[in-house]
């Protein structure tokens, strides 16, 4: 008899145990376009857009990828890429941070950028990474809605270094 109720509350248990596990095996309901990744949850539309700004000096290229609200989902530079201090302004670099950019972004699902070059203060044009990674971004499948020169000009301000008749040759 006793042999009988065990046997019987074993059942139970085990009817139990399938139980929760079907319970812990059913996929959760996610909201739309919301995508776990790592540790943090990035939220993301079908088609959802970013802001690109590409930092282009004549000695280091940097590019910061964030979402519209301003937070980070990428930053990448040139001595990310290259050990060589006289190459992390190169064309070419620029184009392996607009690769590495873009590996990292295709997994959100962002498919269009405005971009934000700014180039050293005072300089009148950009560095020579920033036309060969809006291109390569092109080549890519993103789409660009924007571009926009977000180059700091003084207006006065303090004076600038190299004397009175200027820097000589």
């Amino acid at each position: 008899m006793a042999e009988k109720k065990l046997k019987e509350s074993e059942k139970e248990r085990e009817k139990e145990e399938v139980e929760e596990v079907e319970i812990e095996e059913a996929p959760k309901e996610k909201t739309e376009g919301e995508k776990e990744t790592g540790s943090r949850k990035a939220t993301v539309s079908k088609e959802s857009e970013a802001i690109m700004n590409i930092y282009t000096s004549f000695n280091n290229t940097i590019v910061h990828v964030t979402d519209m609200s301003g937070k980070t989902i990428s930053k990448v530079t040139g001595g990310m890429i290259t050990k060589h201090n006289r190459l992390k302004a190169n064309p070419t670099i620029a184009m392996f941070i607009s690769k590495r950019i873009a590996e990292e972004v295709k997994d959100l699902g962002i498919k269009s950028f405005y971009v934000r070059i700014r180039a050293k203060t005072r300089n009148p044009a950009p560095g020579p990474g920033a036309h060969s990674i809006v291109k390569s971004l092109t080549r890519d499948g993103f789409k660009i809605l924007n571009i926009l020169d977000t180059t700091r000009m003084p207006r006065g301000g303090p004076k600038v270094k190299g004397g009175r008749r200027g820097r000589r040759p």
